[in-house]
């Protein structure tokens, strides 16, 4: 019985995480809280969720417990480290650190130099991803103590993964009925010819225009969605249901 109390209480506190990332807003506000409760799924000593910057190439940390030192170290080079190119693999899942083979560890600045001088123990770091398949950021959650995580803690944590990417996310959803209040007729049209993946001549073939205007229009369109690139504009276009005329 007690066993299942102790799955019973982790599942109420995967709960509380999820409540409390919804309640999270486009920017930092509230993400303290959500690591805070998920220290009932996970018990930690150090833990952070650190947003990842594109254009900047680095992490952000918007929640976080650890020394400053290794905050620095996964805000500026965790994305060089050779588990980080495990962790951001196909597989994408989580690694817990009693899991990591230690041949990778070995390899690992950031085990060696920053985690293992705390007396880390154990713990797992988990690359987020949001729903349309962008990186956008990360978990780390570190204990001192030698402890074995219960398996459907473990389990939770991968569940979770959805919700504490959402957290991260500098781009919030925009209702169907939205886009057009934020783009022009025309913008809408080159947003939607970029779901078949012409190029900036097809689309203009098809819109007469010139290229260098379809250009400008897909310039226009990442600007005021936030957007990296014609993919995630083309996944954008998708997700809203627009589609080009025939």
């Amino acid at each position: 019985m007690a066993a299942e109390r102790s799955t019973a209480d982790i599942l109420d506190a995967a709960v509380r995480v999820r409540a409390a990332a919804r309640s999270v807003t486009s920017g930092a506000a509230g993400v303290d809280t959500v690591l805070a409760a998920l220290a009932d799924v996970v018990a930690y000593d150090h833990a952070s969720l650190a947003r990842w910057d594109p254009v900047r190439g680095c992490h952000t940390t918007l929640a976080g417990s650890y020394p400053d030192d290794a905050t620095v170290y996964i805000e500026t080079r965790l994305h060089d480290d050779p588990v980080f190119a495990v962790l951001r693999g196909p597989s994408r899942g989580g690694l817990w650190l009693g899991d990591v083979p230690g041949q990778l560890l070995a390899s690992s600045p950031g085990f060696r130099d920053v985690l293992s001088p705390l007396g880390i123990e154990d713990g797992v770091a988990q690359c987020l991803f949001a729903a349309d398949g962008r990186y956008v950021g990360m978990l780390n959650v570190s204990t001192r103590r030698p402890r074995r995580t219960p398996d459907p803690a473990r389990a939770v944590v991968t569940l979770l993964t959805e919700s504490l990417a959402a957290t991260l996310d500098s781009r919030t959803a925009t209702p169907c009925g939205e886009p057009s209040g934020r783009l022009s007729p025309r913008e809408l049209q080159v947003l939607a010819e970029l779901t078949t993946g012409r190029t900036n001549r097809e689309i203009a073939q098809r819109l007469y225009v010139t290229p260098r205007t379809v250009g400008t229009h897909i310039e226009h369109i990442l600007a005021k969605l936030d957007l990296p690139n014609r993919a995630a504009a083309a996944a954008r276009a998708a997700a809203w249901g627009i589609e080009p005329s025939s």
